[in-house]
């Protein structure tokens, strides 16, 4: 559904497709070389590629920093602000997102205020998640009232429900519509669904009943392609893409311009 928060980020487009910048790894973690200024160039690079092949809006994640902490530290949050602040300087018409892995929604929303950026996608909203980095509990109260604290209620805050590469034992009898609920009562401004792990599909089932059962906005967060997109428009109405707009569909890969025509393509 469109809210009027999601219409004034992302227009009276009927669908939305953003396009993932993945990051190279930061100062600081164990695959960063090379220094600040080749990974700033890359990201550049990235979202111009992007913005040439017509794509609808950005975000900048930290994809490379693994293993992720759940605690990064304050340079990993001033990366990140410089490099979002650079990309919107370079494409100010873009709609623009950031995430901070893994689940630094506070660190996120702060680099997003620095960098004016749009939105940002936090996990953990609701709920408690056991991630392959811990335990996350859930944020919303806090990042909330963070927000309104730091003077950045104008970001949008899109939430993971049911995180992947997590496990959900310990909320296995609260079902996807169910947290769904929770999420908008919690003050959501949009609700992500995705697969079990990077690049993997979101069940459409799961989809189209939160679609049908929310009035937030429903975002696609992995595994469209341009094979899958025709079953997933009905039932979403903005898409996050990082894997398939990579060479052979591999994250850590360059962009493939081809398979980003093919996939606004169908939309």
């Amino acid at each position: 559904m469109r809210t009027p928060t999601f219409a004034r980020i992302f227009g009276e487009r009927r669908k939305t497709v953003v396009g993932m910048i993945h990051v190279r790894a930061l100062p600081g973690t164990p695959r960063h070389a090379g220094g600040f200024a080749p990974l700033l160039d890359r990201a550049l690079e990235e979202a111009e590629i992007y913005r040439s092949c017509g794509i609808h809006a950005l975000m900048v994640e930290n994809m490379h920093d693994v293993p992720y902490v759940q605690r990064p530290g304050p340079e990993i949050l001033a990366a990140m602000a410089v490099v979002a602040r650079e990309v919107k300087r370079a494409h100010p018409a873009l709609p623009l997102g950031i995430q901070i892995l893994a689940g630094a929604n506070r660190e996120a929303l702060g680099a997003a205020l620095a960098a004016g950026a749009d939105f940002i996608r936090a996990e953990g909203f609701v709920f408690g998640h056991v991630a392959d980095e811990g335990y996350l509990d859930a944020c919303a109260g806090d990042l909330l009232r963070h927000r309104q604290a730091i003077g950045a209620e104008h970001v949008a805050i899109f939430t993971d429900i049911k995180k992947k590469h997590s496990a959900h034992a310990v909320t296995a009898d609260v079902d996807i519509v169910q947290t769904a609920h929770a999420a908008e009562f919690f003050l959501s401004d949009g609700l992500i669904l995705t697969g079990a792990a990077t690049g993997e599909a979101a069940s459409v089932e799961e989809l189209r009943a939160v679609y049908a059962a929310t009035k937030l906005p429903v975002l696609v967060g992995s595994g469209l392609t341009a094979e899958n997109a025709k079953d997933y428009l009905p039932i979403a109405d903005a898409f996050i893409v990082g894997s398939y707009f990579k060479r052979a569909g591999q994250w850590e890969n360059p962009l493939d311009p081809g398979r980003i025509h093919r996939l606004l393509d169908q939309i």
